[in-house]
């Protein structure tokens, strides 16, 4: 039986779809992010260059996997924010 991820976070769209957080570093993160304003829709969501930075902090609080559900993949960290901060 295979381990899961203690926390997940998807990416659509260059922005956050969807999340399950345990720790209160990532917690905080996702406040933080979530402070600036969201969409109901990640297909909506256009995220100024502060909630991308804030984006990329809670990417590095996580401890887990991240989903990129437009690919159906897992992305690593460095490949997550590189899609959030270039993501058209």
């Amino acid at each position: 039986m295979t381990e899961q991820p203690k926390e997940t976070l998807t990416l659509k769209w260059g922005t956050l779809k969807g999340w399950d957080l345990d720790s209160e570093k990532s917690m905080a993160a996702l406040r933080k992010y979530n402070d600036f304003g969201t969409s109901m829709s990640a297909m909506a969501q256009r995220d100024t260059p502060d909630q991308k930075a804030a984006l990329c902090e809670l990417i590095d609080a996580i401890d887990g996997e991240i989903w990129n559900d437009w690919d159906g993949e897992s992305m690593t960290k460095d490949a997550a924010k590189k899609y959030v901060l270039e993501y058209k």
